[in-house]
């Protein structure tokens, strides 16, 4: 019998059936497009949420730029104040080098003489003489001249110290100030770049609907306003009603006026004036930290306003919203200062009939709008 022999493959060794063969070469044709393909990208947001990604990084930079405002107008003041500390200290060290040559006279002359014992010219050269006649009991030896001169140095030495001091303190200050200011517009910046790149992403079809999206949101913050004005034009004829009516016969003895009318009066005359001034400048750019002439942010635009009508207010919204007397919208008159959002970053100044005039956000320009256009947070009368 012939012996068992394992069958031959028909296929030379290596060689894969067709088979096999296609489904290898689909195999790496599927891995090479996977590892070849981009990492899936995220779903492009909505219009709604850049717009309100863009209103959030506005309000951001806003709320920096408030920062940057404080911390600018306090680094004025600092530096002022460390300016004329320098001078002080210029001054004083030249008084106190004074009073340092008279005593140096009297131990030059006291040697020349002879009048004087080693130690009393040694004090009256040492650093400070208070302590070393203190220390020595060399009072009854000095005139009632070199007495007074060492009680003038040692003042003067103990104020210049004090003064050093105070001014060490103050440059200190002002460093960290300024670092604030630079950290605050650094935000502002790129708070504000980030807006830019969003909204270049969008195509000319979405700008126009986003362009539509804040009509439709100025229409309704219109509506709103409109609304106020006939609650506060109702308002107006009830309290002139009333005041036509006959008033009672005071008592005999009674006081008469208490004086308010003249002070709503003088008011509302200031407002006036701030309002005049602030549709002036109707048309300009919103430039952060801007407080005019030629372009300005939100409380650079009441700051100027206000003083244009003589009232001087502080620099940023978190400073002026403390300024005054604070008033319900109902209740707000041509003028008054309207603050928004829970952080009091915005400010514009009422119109009347719900309308404000303001400088509302970069790429815009100061105009009239509704206050009902963002959440409104107290309303403040100045003056």
């Amino acid at each position: 019998m012939a012996p068992h022999r394992k069958a031959r493959s028909s296929n030379p060794k290596g060689i894969r059936t067709p088979a096999l063969a296609t489904a290898a070469l689909t195999s790496v044709a599927l891995l090479s497009q996977t590892a070849n393909a981009s990492p899936s990208a995220e779903p492009k947001p909505s219009l709604d949420e850049v717009q309100k990604k863009v209103d959030d990084l506005y309000a951001q930079a806003e709320t920096a730029t408030e920062k940057y405002n404080g911390a600018k107008e306090k680094t004025s003041k600092q530096r002022k104040k460390v300016d004329n500390l320098l001078d002080d200290v210029a001054s004083r060290t030249q008084k106190l080098n004074e009073a340092r040559e008279e005593l140096g006279t009297f131990a030059t002359a006291q040697y020349r003489t002879g009048t004087a014992a080693p130690d009393t010219a040694a004090m009256l050269l040492a650093d400070n003489p208070q302590d070393y006649f203190d220390q020595n009991q060399l009072m009854d030896r000095l005139t009632s001249r070199q007495q007074q001169a060492v009680d003038d140095y040692a003042t003067q030495q103990s104020e210049m110290t004090q003064m050093r001091q105070e001014a060490s303190e103050s440059l200190q200050s002002l460093t960290q100030t300024e670092n604030t200011l630079k950290s605050s517009k650094a935000t502002v910046q790129r708070k504000l770049a980030e807006a830019r790149q969003l909204l270049s992403q969008l195509t000319a079809e979405e700008k126009a609907r986003l362009a539509a999206i804040e009509r439709e949101q100025r229409e309704e913050a219109q509506r709103k306003a409109e609304e106020l004005a006939r609650q506060q034009a109702a308002e107006e004829q009830r309290r002139q009603q009333q005041q036509a009516q006959p008033a009672p016969a005071p008592s005999t003895g009674a006081g008469t006026s208490t004086g308010t009318g003249t002070s709503a009066g003088a008011s509302t005359a200031k407002g006036e004036k701030a309002l005049a001034f602030a549709r002036s400048q109707t048309g300009k750019p919103y430039v952060w930290g801007a407080s005019g002439p030629d372009s300005y942010d939100c409380s650079g635009l009441t700051q100027a306003a206000w003083k244009a009508a003589g009232v001087t207010l502080p620099r940023t919204t978190w400073d002026q919203v403390k300024t005054g007397t604070q008033v319900s919208v109902a209740s707000a008159q041509p003028g008054d200062l309207v603050f928004f959002y829970d952080d009091i970053s915005h400010v514009g100044l009422y119109l009347g009939d719900g309308m404000m005039i303001h400088a509302p956000k970069p790429g815009a320009y100061v105009r009239e709008e509704s206050i009902y256009y963002m959440p409104v947070h107290s309303v403040v009368r100045p003056a």
